[in-house]
């Protein structure tokens, strides 16, 4: 029991040091994280972890860290999410669809599953404000200019 106790913490320990915390910021690590998962198996897939440790508790630590980091971000004030949202969308380049059925689709992707459906509403529901937020940010960028 001990030991698989210090397997998987080091595999979290691996996870978030080498590929989490150099991410700039929530929404980059939440969307990292929810790539790994296969959309029809719900399996979560990490090539560089799986060359070191067994898949089964590889899957158990990116499962667990994606529902903790979701939690953690919908936790956040609405206007520390709006700063994270921003950034990640910088950071990234990755554009918002502006189609609502394509925009909420890529959002449900980065949920994951075993949220609550609450949560998941809130999340989607947060998304939305932040994107039309950010489309008048963007605006009032341009007319500035």
């Amino acid at each position: 029991m001990e030991e698989q106790l210090r397997y998987n913490r080091q595999i979290l320990h691996d996870l978030a040091s080498r590929y989490l915390e150099p991410l700039p910021g929530c929404f980059a690590r939440l969307v990292y994280l929810a790539s790994f998962r296969q959309l029809a198996t719900g399996i979560y897939e990490h090539p560089e972890l799986s060359l070191v440790f067994r898949k089964e508790p590889v899957h158990q630590a990116l499962a667990n860290c994606h529902e903790e980091l979701f939690e953690r971000l919908l936790e956040l004030p609405l206007m520390e999410q709006q700063q994270e949202f921003f950034q990640y969308l910088e950071a990234s380049g990755q554009p918002i669809p502006q189609d609502k059925a394509q925009r909420a689709e890529l959002f449900d992707s980065w949920t994951p599953p075993p949220a609550p459906d609450y949560l998941k509403e809130l999340f989607r529901s947060n998304l939305q404000a932040l994107c039309e937020l950010h489309r008048e940010h963007n605006s009032r960028a341009r007319s500035n200019r």
